[in-house]
């Protein structure tokens, strides 16, 4: 009877005309937008991660008891041992079954360009590089301080880590499979961690040798291990680093790319980073030279204390900031300004310090004439803040120069100039406030626990710096308006709205749509879009010349001259070609 009923299940009923009605039922492919790949997805590879993380965590635990020569294999942790053998026997085969059954489906294109897979491998890829770096450089540096103790847990760590990170770096870089979103992210990501570890290990080594040096000088003391020990692990971790940077910024190309994401990552790293590291150190540096000169109320040695660390970091920022200076033009106008506005920035907030820390020491002294050490030396460490701030701001935004006239209409300018403006201003009013309170204290608490002078100077001293940061830029805003204003030519208004549909960029067209026709403009994206509706970033000279994105504001111009219309449709690509269409009144 069973085989009767498959053999119908499999072959079909024939009814008495002839006719074969299958047995089997077709199950619906999910609606166009259903939600019900997306929520797989998510759950899939959520615990794709946690059983990969789980399984190389027991793994690394087993063989790090392999690993430890001369030791039991329990070693009195049952616990451990068991957690470990957990983890890998049961863990390690879930991972490879969900693996596999994830791995046969990304033969279909859908699931290749999902944002699950690409997060997927970004997450797992960053996650893997950091750790095995970290345990395998770890164990390295253990062993060549002669720290004997713990160095086979560190290794073990660090091996399987790298197996894991090798597999995912198989699946991120296969021929068919590998993601279609976010494909060049994993090369930012370690780039930037072999910079920032690299960086570091640099900084400490160079900090020891200076330190060891200055102590030598000074005829001080040494308490501890070796100087060369410490100097030796660092170098481990700042060839490391380099090693791991040069792999993914040269090997994998990762200057060449021109994504947004590798943009953020040069700003926020090769130029922020940096320029914090380097004015930090110098500003330290010029701190330490004024109080050696003006102020040797401490001893020598412990004045001399921070120097070397200074150093090192003065000189290791200014090199990766004037490399990365090198690589920014190579990149988007977007990233220039970017670059000059955060340089802009970390020398406006050190400039402002330096103002308030020497407003604040300044009355402290003209209410104490006869005061220490302690205020002579603060107010050294706010003119090396503005030593160091002031000349830098002055170089990058150079307040007596006229703004271009095509940086007017960009849009970071502007959001810079509000950002300061407006955090300047929510921190003057807070400190009015702390003001505030400081004199109705007084006045109301016993004037013998200390003057006026001496509660708010320093509220007072805040005050005066945020008051000239929210002054200045709100001038300078007013002012790029107005510039704004007089360089848009006169013209009447012939059109109401101007309703833009294209596939590229938006921003240059809009704002001549705006200046031609000074009406204000709608964008509408093109849902389907194709490889011909724009010119690509990295398009060759004769792309361009065939038509591409960069005739399109020039052939928006000549489009929209001396049409009257309530309302205009304009509809762009592909390549060069624009559409007017002018629309009647609804």
């Amino acid at each position: 009877m069973a085989d009767r009923l498959r053999s119908l299940a499999t072959q079909g009923l024939r009814e008495p005309g002839g006719e074969t009605v299958s047995a089997a039922r077709t199950v619906p492919a999910p609606a166009a937008g259903s939600a019900q790949p997306t929520v797989r997805r998510l759950i899939v590879y959520t615990l794709l991660f946690a059983l990969v993380v789980v399984a190389a965590i027991g793994l690394s635990g087993l063989l790090g008891r392999l690993l430890g020569a001369g030791t039991v294999l329990v070693a009195g942790d049952v616990a451990g041992l068991a957690r470990s053998l957990a983890f890998t026997l049961i863990g390690g085969p879930m991972a490879a079954a969900l693996w596999w059954f994830v791995w046969r489906r990304l033969g279909d294109v859908m699931e290749r360009q999902s944002v699950g897979w690409g997060l997927y491998l970004t997450l797992m890829y960053a996650v893997a590089l950091i750790t095995a770096a970290a345990w395998l450089l770890g164990a390295l540096a253990a062993v060549v301080g002669a720290e004997w103790q713990g160095w086979q847990l560190s290794l073990s760590n660090g091996l399987v880590w790298a197996g894991v990170l090798a597999w995912h770096r198989w699946m991120w870089r296969h021929p068919r499979k590998s993601p279609v979103l976010m494909p060049d992210v994993p090369t930012v990501v370690g780039a930037v961690f072999g910079l920032i570890i690299g960086v570091g290990g640099t900084v400490t080594a160079m900090a020891t040798l200076l330190d060891t040096a200055i102590r030598g000088f000074t005829a001080s003391a040494s308490i501890g291990d070796p100087w060369w020990r410490s100097v030796l692990q660092s170098l481990v971790w700042a060839a490391g680093g380099g090693a791991i940077w040069w792999w993914h910024w040269i090997r994998e190309g990762g200057r060449r790319l021109k994504t947004g994401f590798a943009d953020v990552g040069l700003v926020v790293v090769g130029i922020l980073g940096a320029i914090v590291l380097a004015l930090a150190g110098i500003g330290t540096v010029l701190f330490i030279l004024l109080r050696l000169a003006f102020d040797r109320t401490d001893p020598v040695s412990e004045i001399l204390e921070p120097l070397g660390a200074a150093i090192a970091a003065g000189a290791v920022g200014s090199l990766v900031w004037a490399y990365h200076r090198t690589v920014a033009p190579g990149r988007s106008e977007a990233t220039l300004q970017s670059a000059k506005l955060v340089t802009s920035g970390v020398a406006l907030a050190a400039a402002a310090t330096g103002i308030g820390i020497v407003v604040n020491s300044a009355l402290g002294i003209a209410a104490t004439p006869l005061a220490g050490g302690g205020t002579r030396t603060l107010l050294l460490g706010g003119i090396s803040a503005l030593a160091v701030g002031g000349p830098l701001w002055w170089l990058t935004w150079k307040p007596g120069v006229p703004p271009e006239p095509s940086e007017l209409g960009r849009r970071g300018r502007r959001v810079y100039l509000i950002a300061v403006f407006g955090l300047s201003a929510v921190v003057a009013v807070i400190t009015l406030l702390v003001i505030g309170y400081r004199v109705f204290e007084f006045m109301l608490d016993d004037a013998s626990r200390g003057s006026l002078v001496e509660r708010t100077r320093a509220p007072l001293g805040l005050l005066v710096a945020t008051g000239l940061a929210a002054g200045y830029h709100f001038a300078v805003w007013r002012h790029d308006r107005a510039l704004a204003a007089d360089a848009m030519p006169a013209r009447k208004r012939t059109v109401g709205r101007v309703i833009l549909v294209t596939a590229g960029d938006p921003e240059p067209l809009v704002r001549v749509a705006a200046e031609v026709t000074g009406a204000s403009v709608t964008v509408w994206r093109k849902a389907d879009a194709g490889p011909s509706d724009a010119t690509p970033s990295d398009a060759t000279p004769s792309d361009a010349m065939e038509g591409g994105a960069d005739e399109l504001p020039d052939q928006l111009a000549r489009a929209l001259d001396g049409v009257a219309a309530d309302r205009v449709l304009v509809v762009t690509g592909p390549g060069s070609r624009v559409e007017v269409i002018p629309l009647a009144s609804a």
